[in-house]
């Protein structure tokens, strides 16, 4: 397959080249829960799923003031944070849906080495862990979240993460960033045959227990 322009620019402006585009899957993968359903940056999706619209979040917030107020944040409670030496603070967030798949992120030319994972990012100074899950979700998968609980901490190879487990209420995976060249929703139980960089393995552990 030859080489791609993502249709997103980089926060520079600058075009994006994908070297190895990801193929999209048949319109059918989306409603069966025993198939891994992808959707490239634009690409084509059902109206809907499980009952929700996929519709653009056009009042995604534009900046940190935007997103520390964004809403759901939850209520639930979480243990503190103790950050890792050396590693930057990091949230990610596991999105589910009612059918039993979870939706996963393809970086853009495999980027930090993961040809998939879980969204996820650095925490900015003075936003909380919480707004910056929900921000990399939107960012990196288009899908707006209401987070529903804690998952667990991973120190990563640059990062030590704060997981937390989301539900999808709008958004669509076709307006993905520019640092996702796909996005999948896959079975939990082919999450390991998907997330293969070994920073996933606990997180994918867990899930498949659940």
């Amino acid at each position: 397959m030859p080489s791609a322009i993502h249709p997103r620019k980089d926060e520079y402006g600058r075009a994006v080249s994908i070297a190895l585009p990801t193929a999209p899957t048949p319109p059918g993968s989306w409603i069966d829960p025993l198939q891994t359903a992808t959707v490239v940056p634009g690409g084509a999706m059902p109206a809907s799923l499980n009952g929700i619209a996929f519709l653009p979040w056009r009042e995604a917030p534009v900046d940190d003031a935007g997103w520390s107020a964004v809403e759901g944040q939850g209520s639930f409670e979480e243990p503190a944070f103790e950050p890792a030496p050396g590693r930057r603070v990091a949230a990610g967030v596991v999105i589910e849906e009612p059918d039993g798949r979870v939706w996963v992120v393809h970086p853009s030319n495999a980027f930090g080495g993961y040809p998939a994972t879980f969204p996820k990012g650095t925490r900015d100074p003075g936003m909380s862990l919480r707004a910056t899950a929900i921000r990399e979700a939107w960012e990196e998968s288009g899908l707006r979240v209401v987070l529903s609980g804690f998952l667990c901490d991973l120190v990563r190879s640059r990062s030590k993460t704060r997981y937390y487990s989301a539900r999808r209420v709008g958004g669509c995976p076709a307006d993905m960033g520019w640092e996702s060249q796909a996005v999948s929703l896959v079975p939990r139980a082919r999450l390991a045959e998907v997330l293969v960089n070994p920073n996933d393995a606990p997180l994918v552990a867990l899930l498949v227990q659940k």
